[in-house]
């Protein structure tokens, strides 16, 4: 077999090994940015679903604040009227901004992260301390509880989507999929063997 034959199979298993690379890390993102998309689904379900007793029978918070039969009132006061309607509002215009603003997949790159979504951060923390002061909240009854439950829910995804669901297995540099090992085996799809080849081309580009 002469070197012409040998160096167009040596191009051809590096071909496949990189198309096989670009696969794997291209699943990854993906399943990073359906994490993300599970996460503001859940998130503009909760906002509505508490936004649509606000809009629609705000007087069933009564039902659910009051605590004795004596203390029972069947209308809403005027100021508890206006805040349900605007609060109402709010909640229903960040359910859609969360919807809205879920980012979308372009062309993978090598040093390409995986979309995030601008409100994660912000609203994972502002359902933190609304969980923790909801809890502590004793003079709202069941209503108090209730929300603290399904805010600490969606804080605790957010903060686990932006711990454990980012590009860390993800090398910045080649693209290549940290959780792969040459140990063994050799694989060239590897990180170690990515990186390897990374900084080779970098160096014929320097050359040239």
């Amino acid at each position: 077999m002469s070197d012409i034959e040998l160096d167009d199979l040596s191009r051809k298993r590096q071909q496949q090994s990189d198309i096989i690379a670009g696969d794997k890390t291209e699943d990854v993102i993906t399943s990073d940015s359906d994490t993300v998309l599970y996460w503001a689904w859940g998130a503009a379900i909760l906002f509505l679903v508490t936004a649509i007793p606000l809009l629609l029978f705000p007087r069933f918070l009564l039902f659910l604040v009051e605590g004795s039969e004596a203390e029972m009132r069947t209308e809403l006061t005027p100021l508890e009227s206006f805040l349900s309607l605007h609060v109402g509002i709010l909640l229903v215009a960040i359910a859609f901004a969360l919807i809205l603003n879920v980012p979308s997949i372009p062309a993978i790159q090598p040093q390409q992260k995986t979309p995030g979504h601008p409100l994660l951060g912000p609203l994972s923390s502002a359902c933190a301390f609304t969980a923790f002061i909801s809890y502590n909240t004793r003079t709202v009854g069941a209503l108090g509880l209730l929300l603290s439950l399904g805010t600490a829910i969606i804080s605790a995804w957010g903060f686990w989507v932006m711990m454990f669901a980012g590009t860390s297995s993800i090398s910045k540099k080649t693209g290549a999929d940290k959780h792969t090992s040459r140990f063994l085996f050799g694989s060239k799809a590897a990180a170690s063997s990515q990186k390897k080849q990374w900084k080779k081309q970098q160096a014929e580009a320097k050359h040239r």
